[in-house]
């Protein structure tokens, strides 16, 4: 039995916590937000703490799962931080998606306290972390991701080791980036294919038999149908993701003048008031836009 930690509660972070849970170990808890940790209690060697330091004082390896660079940056390194608790030798395991700077940034931090620090940012959504499926993209020293890996592969069985601190994000990211330009493809494609008159399914189908065919638009496309935005993967946080990209294409001097059009299609669906919801709401903004609803009954139905 290891003794772990995990930091941040949330749609990922409560069953990647779970599994740890699950398999034996102990597990120190904490959430910004109260009550989190106490809902996994009944699951195993739980210990809440008061604090991340508390939990990097308690702990081997910590996880953390939060949702921006700031919060990454004051959980690890700020007032009460792990690094505040956590003694040398500690590992810390970022699964945020954060900047690859300043990422790479708290490695040098943390590595002149004698602390090891990977950023492992997952992917697999809501479902992957409820069903064990995640996949990480790892970063940092390949040594110190052999001693984490037994943990990971409870959370998920696809573990990548991308190099340096940082790469793991850079891999994450750029995954991402993919996401949010064919999301906004998607978008543009059903709206316009719905006001043309051509039936949401029967467009579904054409796109699932041809070299248009993308697993996101196929899982995504049915929720759209049904009109159910329950969020796996908010808009939100997908915006948030594609201006990191952004700022590491400005670092690296690379073009991506699609990334900027898809995220400003995505800040104005977050201005709309679709932010908090799964980032196939954002095709309501186009809806709105063109007077259309990209919805079929039999899928309706079948989600009642």
């Amino acid at each position: 039995m290891a003794r772990l930690g995990f930091i941040g509660l949330g749609i990922m972070g409560m069953p990647m916590a779970r599994h740890l849970l699950e398999a034996g170990h102990e597990v120190a808890l904490w959430s910004i937000t109260p009550g989190k940790a106490e809902m996994l209690a009944s699951h195993g060697e739980a210990r809440l703490c008061n604090s991340p330091a508390e939990v990097g004082q308690r702990s081997e390896v910590v996880f953390l799962c939060v949702g921006d660079t700031s919060m990454s940056r004051k959980t690890v390194l700020g007032e009460h931080s792990i690094a505040a608790g956590a003694k040398p030798g500690c590992i810390i395991v970022d699964c945020s998606s954060i900047s690859p700077s300043v990422s790479r940034q708290m490695a040098e931090q943390l590595r002149e306290r004698g602390i090891h620090f990977l950023d492992a940012p997952v992917t697999g959504s809501k479902n992957g972390a409820e069903n064990a499926n995640l996949t990480f993209m790892v970063g940092g020293d390949e040594s110190v991701f052999e001693l984490v890996k037994p943990y990971c592969r409870l959370m998920g069985p696809n573990l990548y080791y991308c190099g340096t601190n940082g790469m793991g994000l850079h891999a994450k990211l750029s995954q991402n980036l993919i996401i949010g330009n064919l999301i906004n493809a998607f978008n543009e494609s059903f709206v316009l294919s719905t006001k043309a008159g051509i039936a949401p399914e029967l467009m579904l189908d054409i796109l699932n038999n041809s070299a248009a065919k993308s697993g996101l638009v196929a899982a995504k496309a049915p929720l759209v149908f049904a009109r159910n935005f329950s969020t796996h993967f908010s808009v939100k946080w997908l915006e948030k993701d594609m201006q990191l990209m952004l700022e590491s294409a400005s670092e690296l001097g690379v073009p991506t003048p699609l990334t900027a059009l898809s995220s400003q299609m995505l800040r104005m669906a977050m201005a709309a008031g679709y932010g908090d919801e799964d980032i196939c709401a954002s095709i309501k903004l186009l809806e709105d836009l063109a007077g259309v609803e990209v919805s079929d009954p039999a899928h309706r139905n079948r989600a009642g």
